[in-house]
């Protein structure tokens, strides 16, 4: 679940607020007996989790005593993942969420901490919980000696908005308490060390006039960060908030790193290229076969209910979702056997290295708006050939063919992402080719699609030979599916020539 929460420091003369001018009407503070909370953070002996604004602990005094919590794509949450188990062993899945930072390395104990926690819950008038305020009393051991003692107030959002949070924490400032940077206990504990920088290298801002090298390298960690911060969301399998899949978003990642890699290889050690590149392609199969029957299964419910006044028999539809879900447990299965393999730690290992220290050549030095643009016009003019050869076609049409227009696919998705690359640096024409680029690929996206599902509604019912319901839908469902290319290919002219229009390719020699 995602955590949201502010912490603040106080002194030993801190006393806590008066709060019910701060709440909604009907509100009540309840205090609940202090606790004593002992956790234990597990690490890697140089602190990669916690440089990282990771944490893996064995709390007693929880129901769930073990935690991981990982940063989020929003400031200020955090994912919360609790599991039960024995102190001393880590449960496997929790240990595997932290992959993308330990990168396969063991982990150990690095800190212990005793919590004498005093919790207030803020509840509306049915009893809600809307927030909670801990104040803690934080003592940090070596051993069995005290290596430090602190005092931090903590609000955590739970039912309530989070203006609410805000309202709260005003309170507790007003009061005394100190909000800013905040570090966690364990990283306090574990002393500087464990404030240093993490592993992984951002991007980072381009400067005022970048050098090609500083574009291509900002791409590189950039491709890099989107596939490591999507690793534990893949294992949670869960969706994320705008409805896309961690599947999916890590599966692009890997294909716009190796595309990437591709359009600035003249730039990039050939031999470092082609390994990393390799290795990606590997990971990125793996997770295509998931990626492929989570869209089957959407796209069998959206073609099914594409024409309510016409409706398919819902049994058949049933016995197809079936047979697709056997398929994608297989293949989530199969994802999870590679994320736990020794080659992906190794390729992890290549990814951090490769973030930290890109191999770019001398020649890379010169100006971005110099080099660049001839290496993104060879990705341009291979999609501008193949979408002249499919421009206007029909079903008739043998140039038309599906496997014709993926390729085209394959050409404007490399197109996009180099174009994608350098928008920043060209500007204004540069990005809107990208966003012209991704409407048509959305169109060249939709075609594959259909065209993949029209074929495998068709052998899934050619598995069941007997069962000729299931025949007269999946003939139906395929000519939903041809219809959908169809329109598919009526749409592509006018979408191409937005794309193609001088003013926004006018920068491409």
């Amino acid at each position: 679940m995602l955590e949201e929460e502010r912490k603040l420091a106080a002194d030993d003369a801190f006393r806590l607020p008066d709060l019910a001018d701060r709440l909604p009407a009907g509100s009540a503070v309840v205090g609940a007996p202090p606790v004593t909370l002992t956790a234990t953070y597990y690490d890697t002996p140089d602190l990669r989790l916690a440089r990282a604004g990771v944490s893996l602990r064995h709390r007693k005094g929880d129901a769930l005593p073990w935690t991981v919590k990982l940063p989020a794509a929003v400031p200020g949450l955090r994912h919360e993942i609790s599991r039960r188990g024995r102190q001393g062993t880590a449960p496997a899945d929790l240990v595997a969420l932290v992959t993308a930072w330990s990168r396969g390395a063991a982990l150990a104990p690095a800190a212990k901490i005793r919590t004498v926690r005093h919790a207030y819950e803020v509840h509306d008038a049915d009893g809600t919980v809307l927030a909670e305020v801990a104040d803690d009393a934080v003592t940090v051991f070596d051993g069995k000696a005290v290596r430090m003692a602190f005092r931090e107030i903590e609000v955590e959002r739970k039912a309530g908005d989070r203006a609410l949070l805000d309202a709260v924490t005003a309170a507790l400032t007003e009061a005394g308490a100190v909000e800013g940077e905040f570090t966690p206990k364990h990283v306090r504990a574990l002393g500087a060390a464990a404030a240093l920088a993490p592993d992984l290298t951002p991007p980072g801002d381009l400067p005022e006039q970048p050098s090609a090298a500083d574009v291509v390298v900002a791409a590189v960690r950039s491709g890099v960060g989107r596939i490591l911060a999507h690793d534990p969301l893949v294992r949670l399998n869960q969706p994320l908030d705008d409805g896309d899949t961690a599947v999916h978003q890590m599966r692009v990642g890997c294909r716009r790193l190796r595309s990437d890699l591709r359009t600035f290889a003249a730039l990039l050690d050939r031999d470092w290229v082609d390994r990393l590149r390799d290795e990606l392609r590997w990971i990125a199969g793996v997770l295509g076969a998931a990626r492929d029957a989570e869209v089957l299964r959407e796209r069998l419910r959206h073609t099914a209910n594409a024409d309510p006044l016409c409706p398919v028999d819902p049994e058949a539809i049933e016995r197809l979702d079936a047979a697709l879900d056997v398929r994608q447990r297989q293949a989530l299965a199969e994802v999870d056997e590679a994320l736990r393999s020794p080659r992906y730690h190794a390729l992890l290992d290549l990814l951090v290295d490769a973030a930290r220290e890109p191999r770019v050549a001398a020649s890379a030095a010169q100006p971005a708006l110099r080099m660049l643009p001839r290496m993104v016009a060879r990705p341009w003019r291979r999609l501008a050939y193949g979408a002249k050869g499919v421009d206007g076609a029909t079903d008739l049409d043998p140039l038309a063919a599906d496997e014709r227009w993926h390729a085209v696919r394959i050409n404007g998705k490399r197109a996009r992402y180099a174009v994608d690359a350098v928008a920043a640096v060209i500007g204004g024409p540069a990005a809107k080719l990208a966003k012209a680029l991704a409407k048509v690929q959305n169109l060249l996206g939709e075609h594959q699609d259909a065209a993949v599902a029209a074929d495998t509604w068709v052998a899934l019912a050619t598995e069941s030979p007997g069962d000729t319901d299931l025949a007269v839908v999946a003939g139906r469902l395929y000519e939903r599916e041809r219809a959908s290319i169809r329109a598919v290919r009526a749409a592509f002219p006018e979408a191409w020539a937005v794309a193609a229009e001088p003013t926004r390719t006018r920068w491409l020699p």
